[in-house]
C-alpha cells in the first residue's frame, strides 16, 4: 500500500513496500552512490551489491522479520526513486531490529531519510520495541535522526557508534 508523506522541504513523496521487481533499480541506485555513502551504509567498502546481498535485501523481505520500503519523491507529476529503508528483526532478540536507510545523493538534506525512517517505525512488525544499529561516528545526521525517534543510548566504539532507540510505548501506526 502506498503512503503519501511530506518531506521537510515540503515536497510530496510516496512510500511503499520494496518488491522483487525493484531488484535492478536497487542495484543501480546503490551503484550511483558516492564512496562515502556506500561506506556509511555497510560500514565497510562495498563497491557493488552482490547477488547474495540483493537476495538478502530483496528476496528475504517478508513484512514480519524484514520490512523494506522505497520512497519516491514526486516532482512535476513524476516519481523519482529517492531512497530505500530496511528494518530487520534480530533472530536472537525478536523485540529488537536493525534499521538502515539509504538516500540517493540528489535527495540528501531534504528530509527523505527522516520520512522513510518514520514510515519504517510505523510499519514495524508487532513486538519490535527497540532499534539496535551501528552508525559511523561522523554520521551526525543519522544519529540525530535516530535520537528523534525515542529515548536513545549511544555507545562510542572509536569510529562507530552503537545506538539503541527505545520504541516501547510508541504507537507503531504514528
Amino acid at each position: 500500500m502506498a503512503t503519501e508523506v511530506r518531506l521537510r522541504d515540503g515536497s510530496l513523496a510516496v512510500t511503499w513496500a520494496l518488491l522483487p521487481q525493484d531488484r535492478d533499480e536497487l542495484a543501480r541506485g546503490y551503484d550511483a552512490l558516492g564512496d562515502e555513502s556506500k561506506f556509511e551504509r555497510f560500514l565497510t567498502g562495498v563497491p557493488h551489491l552482490t547477488a547474495a546481498m540483493l537476495h538478502r535485501l530483496v528476496d528475504e523481505v517478508d513484512g514480519d522479520h524484514h520490512v523494506a520500503l522505497v520512497i519516491f519523491v514526486v516532482e512535476g507529476g513524476q516519481g523519482t526513486p529517492a531512497g530505500v529503508g530496511h528494518l530487520i528483526r534480530y533472530p536472537d532478540d525478536p523485540a529488537a531490529a536493525d534499521v538502515a536507510v539509504t538516500v540517493a545523493e540528489a535527495f540528501r538534506g531534504r528530509g527523505v531519510a527522516t520520512a522513510l525512517l518514520a514510515r519504517l517505525v510505523a510499519e514495524r512488525p508487532a513486538g519490535v520495541e527497540r532499534l539496535v544499529t551501528t552508525v559511523v561516528a561522523t554520521n551526525h545526521a543519522s544519529l540525530a535522526m535516530l535520537r528523534r525517534l525515542g529515548p536513545t543510548t549511544v555507545t562510542d566504539r572509536d569510529d562507530r557508534l552503537d545506538v539503541v532507540v527505545e520504541l516501547k510505548g510508541l504507537d507503531p501506526q504514528t
